[in-house]
């Protein structure tokens, strides 16, 4: 009983249950990534239209955030979430039973759909139960939480194809969404405005936000660091699978080693961040991811290492300082928090969406092509940090 409540006490229910939403995009993603050259020989399909299932993911997931974060500052959190996690649910069925690429492209544009609910609506949550200093704590104690995810997802998925089929990693992920739909059901109301703003002025958040110019020109410098992360979640199977011929379990586990980067460097920030203020430490992560990316650039490095070592690094530092950034970002505003969080979001997984078809090309060598878009992306965010930084707006007490 004494380890339950002290998990209990670190990490409550509401804790857990932002976690689960935010793990909504990689169970979705990278569970389902071991299964795409099996996809292709089962069905016979061409490449480009396997990853569709991906690319059509991400791109509903990123309009929905549009839609959702202005939805819940009109209605409150709890109802669009409800609506965005029951679709979810009702796709990764659809999913699970589909007989063709098409019918498994429009689950997974209905899934995207519905993943894209959580993750607008968390931060707003998150900011609206705490303040800047204690939402920074929760941003690290979530972000420690969802980074088992992709570390766990693809070695589950490549045991359950092995043991199972691949259509029962969709029926998982429909219980998990289940279980989030019953804890959404129990969860408090955090916005409860005494008069609803009209429809008009919500979808005229969007125009505010980008009028406010350290919102987002701190958003588009941070954006920038998902580049080389987004395109080895989204080329690994190939890299891996069919590039240096291992299986998809095999897959899994070396995934699964890059992910446990996303656990580790949340840690790491919060015992530092103690010491030094955040706009010391976030150079220090862009240049770790800079250097990591010129890695990627050494052909000596034997094969796989030459590949896993530096994305270690790259995703260790990427992580390190992408909690801090969200708040900060969020910092930025003092009135439209859904959108602002939807717009945050949005940026980020369309700037990776776009870095996943860039790096689908069949580049001659593709690790250095992911070492050149890891270069240049960063460098882009290490000049930009030197614009930046002397404008924004400190955490809030």
């Amino acid at each position: 009983m004494g380890i339950v409540d002290e998990i209990r006490e670190r990490f409550p229910p509401i804790i857990l249950l932002l976690a689960l939403l935010s793990a909504f995009p990689p169970l979705a993603t990278d569970m389902y990534l071991p299964a795409l050259p099996l996809l292709q020989r089962e069905w016979q399909a061409p490449l480009v239209a396997i990853n569709l299932t991906l690319v059509t993911f991400f791109m509903t997931y990123c309009g929905f955030l549009l839609i959702y974060g202005p939805l819940s500052d009109r209605y409150g959190r709890r109802p669009p979430l409800l609506v965005g996690v029951g679709l979810f649910i009702l796709s990764c069925l659809i999913c699970s039973f589909s007989q063709s690429p098409t019918m498994l492209i429009c689950g997974r544009i209905l899934q995207g759909a519905g993943a894209a609910a959580a993750s607008a609506i968390v931060f707003a949550i998150s900011k609206d139960r705490f303040t800047g200093p204690q939402r920074q704590r929760v941003f690290i104690q979530i972000g420690v939480i969802v980074a088992t995810a992709p570390m766990i997802a693809p070695i589950l998925g490549g045991w359950i194809i092995t043991l199972f089929s691949w259509r029962w990693i969709f029926l998982l992920q429909a219980i998990l969404g289940t279980v989030a739909f019953f804890g959404v059901l129990r969860m408090d109301e955090s916005l409860r405005p005494e008069t609803p703003p009209s429809f008009i002025e919500v979808a005229s958040s969007y125009l505010r936000l980008l009028r406010n110019k350290r919102y987002i020109v701190l958003l588009l410098t941070l954006s920038c660091t998902c580049v080389p992360v987004f395109a080895f979640i989204g080329g690994s199977p190939d890299l891996y699978i069919t590039r240096l011929g291992f299986d998809e379990r095999q897959f899994g586990y070396f995934f699964g080693f890059n992910a446990l980067a996303f656990v580790l460097a949340p840690l790491a920030f919060s015992r530092v961040v103690r010491h030094f203020p955040i706009t010391r430490l976030m150079p220090f992560a862009f240049t770790g991811m800079l250097l990591s990316s010129l890695l990627l650039l050494c052909p000596w490095i034997p094969d796989p290492w030459r590949l896993t070592l530096p994305m270690f690094c790259l995703t260790f530092s990427f992580s390190f300082c992408r909690p801090a950034g969200n708040n900060l970002i969020l910092e930025q505003v003092d009135r439209d928090t859904g959108a602002a969080s939807s717009l945050m979001v949005f940026f980020y997984f369309m700037i990776g969406a776009l870095a996943m078809w860039y790096f689908s090309f069949d580049w001659e060598d593709k690790i250095v092509m992911l070492g050149k878009m890891g270069v240049v992306s960063v460098t882009c965010t290490l000049l930009l940090w030197q614009v930046v930084k002397r404008r924004l707006r400190p955490m809030s007490d």
